[in-house]
């Protein structure tokens, strides 16, 4: 007898290959039968024509301190997340020295960089490591619904080995390149997926500094990647930069992965048109690149570089007006009283925008054409009729009226949408682009992320949902490859092959899902984080079921309570079973 039978599915399996009607039947945790099924389970499950799929692997998150506490990574498992690979961008939290300082320095950045309340971890992080193999025993230590994997954020190796000299982006010495060469070699060895550092300088501190690593040299940069090479290859770097000299980046990342037979991982963005002859130029770089043996995977994303703009987050166009700074101080309820007032009103929307003669924060103050109404559905592919700007023309009022009382809707939770980079076209046609070349991977949804402007974490809803199913503004994709570009090509990108597929052997890690009934509810901030921490939730409707190791995690969008999820210590190789079918 099986533990769990899915009857009468509609199967994607994650392959690319056409969707089927079946059966699929798990066994202590792993896939036993897809096709027919006669044999009887434990627990069967009716799919009812629904679709069958692998669970989404999310390639690039933040949730190195949510995952010490939250056993769902929320909104992870909301959207039908089964695994989660965090330290990207070069954040994180080990290794680190066992003291009050070391942790705020680390929590700063992380609360910098990333947007994550640094009361929420000061609260919830324990703290019960030094090393990063000791994280990861901390890691794998707490309950968990889902599965994560963790790489070594440069950050944290540079500031713990370097110290001031490290946070201040001094140039390491050979001495400390091989004591940072080393670390990263022993968090590998002790199941860390990789290394990722960043060098882009959108990634500042409160002291406006570039966050620790951002200017590392290349004795630096290939001094750590030869521990990957002493390890066989076995870890992948990542990369995210600003791409001022894309070529001389470009060139390092090819002969530090043809050296150390090492994959690099790295985003892949653009911010303005004027950047997209050379996203294609890269695009081209690494299909010669590959041709000399290097392996270099472009990661980007579905939506443009965007935030999420409401009273209750980290910013929004009122934000900077004199008369709304002694209401930035209050609660929702209180500051919600106020704005409600016609005489507060009133004063605010008096008042001259306070523009600064910088070019993003004067379009969050008064770019009232280039904001839009984010609504319910959520449309992230607004059309110049959408903006507050023609909104407010057709409601016979100023972009500033109407901007101001759609955020007060939804009782005060309203969003306004910004694309602030790679909207340039209008519509998601380079997104759309980018995600149909072959070298590319979808990622870079932040999960747990930039808490007070987005939830990207949403973004697997939205595949599905939008891109296959609602799409009026260009093409749409076809529903099998899009649950390939989020369960095999994801996993395998990050070196993981026990998952990603629905064939006998691989990891039982499954959605059910409702795709006529799929869709993005509203994001709103909500204040569930440790301390009362805010974050930006973004919940879904269609899950009738996410599956993680065989055991039911969420049914119809409630969490089960059931914690089948690991720490996943290194890459993973496929099943021989599964390897036999392929």
């Amino acid at each position: 007898m099986y533990d769990l039978v899915i009857r009468n599915a509609t199967i994607v399996d994650g392959t690319g290959g056409d969707a089927f009607s079946g059966d699929l039947a798990v066994r202590d945790g792993k896939i036993a039968a897809v096709g027919e099924v006669p044999e009887s389970g434990r627990r069967e499950i009716d799919a009812g024509g629904k679709l069958l799929t692998p669970g989404w692997v999310d390639v690039h998150s933040h949730m190195d301190g949510q995952a010490t506490w939250d056993p769902l990574c929320s909104p992870a498992a909301n959207h039908g997340i089964t695994t989660l690979v965090m330290g990207n961008c070069g954040v994180g939290f080990a290794p680190c020295e066992p003291s009050d300082e070391a942790h705020d320095r680390l929590i700063a950045v992380m609360e910098d960089v990333e947007d994550i309340p640094g009361a929420a971890l000061h609260e919830g992080i324990a703290w019960n490591w030094e090393s990063f193999a000791e994280y990861l025993d901390a890691v794998e230590a707490s309950p968990r619904a889902i599965d994560v994997g963790a790489q070594v954020p440069h950050c944290a190796v540079r500031t713990y080995v370097m110290g001031d000299r490290g946070t201040h982006n001094e140039k390491a010495t050979g001495e400390d390149i091989a004591r940072m060469a080393a670390i990263v070699r022993d968090g590998i060895e002790a199941g860390a997926l990789g290394f990722t550092t960043s060098r882009t300088e959108l990634h500042t501190t409160r002291e406006d500094e570039a966050m620790p690593g951002t200017y590392a040299d290349e004795a630096e940069l290939l001094g750590i990647g030869r521990a990957i090479g002493e390890l066989g290859g076995r870890g992948i770097y990542g990369v995210v930069s600003d791409w001022n000299n894309w070529e001389q980046e470009m060139d390092w990342m090819k002969r530090l992965s043809i050296e150390n037979n090492c994959q690099i991982n790295f985003v892949l963005f653009f911010r303005e048109s004027s950047d997209w002859p050379r996203v294609k130029a890269q695009l081209e770089y690494v299909r010669e690149a590959a041709k000399e043996g290097a392996r270099l995977i472009p990661h980007v994303g579905a939506r443009p570089v965007n935030i999420l703009l409401s009273w209750d987050g980290t910013i929004h166009p009122f934000s900077f007006y004199a008369n709304y700074g002694p209401l930035s101080l209050l609660s929702h309820e209180e500051r919600l009283a106020e704005l409600r007032k016609p005489e507060v009103r009133a004063a605010i929307l008096a008042e001259e925008p306070p523009l600064t003669g910088d070019d993003f924060m004067d379009t969050i103050v008064d770019g009232f054409d280039k904001l839009y109404e984010l609504g319910d559905p959520p449309n992230y592919e607004p059309g110049p009729q959408d903006s507050i700007a023609a909104r407010a023309a057709a409601a016979g009022v100023t972009p500033r009226e109407y901007c101001y009382d759609l955020m007060l809707g939804n009782d005060g939770k309203g969003v306004v949408y910004f694309p602030c980079f790679g909207y340039g076209a209008g519509d998601l046609s380079r997104q759309v682009e980018l995600l149909q070349d072959d070298s590319t991977v979808l990622s870079l949804a932040d999960t747990g992320a930039h808490c007070g402007v987005l939830c990207d974490a949403s973004v697997p809803t939205q595949m599905l949902s939008y891109f296959v199913r609602d799409r009026e503004r260009g093409q749409r994709l076809r529903l099998e490859d899009v649950v390939k570009m989020q369960t095999m090509d994801t996993a395998r990108c990050v070196g993981l092959e026990d998952r990603g597929t629905l064939q006998p052997g691989m990891k039982a890690d499954l959605n059910i899902i409702d795709f006529d009934a799929l869709q993005l509810e509203a994001p709103q901030i909500i204040f569930d984080l440790p301390a009362g921490g805010r974050r930006m939730f973004q919940g879904a409707r269609g899950y009738v079921a996410t599956i993680v190791s065989g055991e039911v995690i969420m049914e119809n969008g409630e969490y089960t309570g059931a914690v089948p999820g690991a720490l996943i210590r290194g890459p993973q190789a496929a099943p021989l079973a599964a390897t036999e079918a392929a």
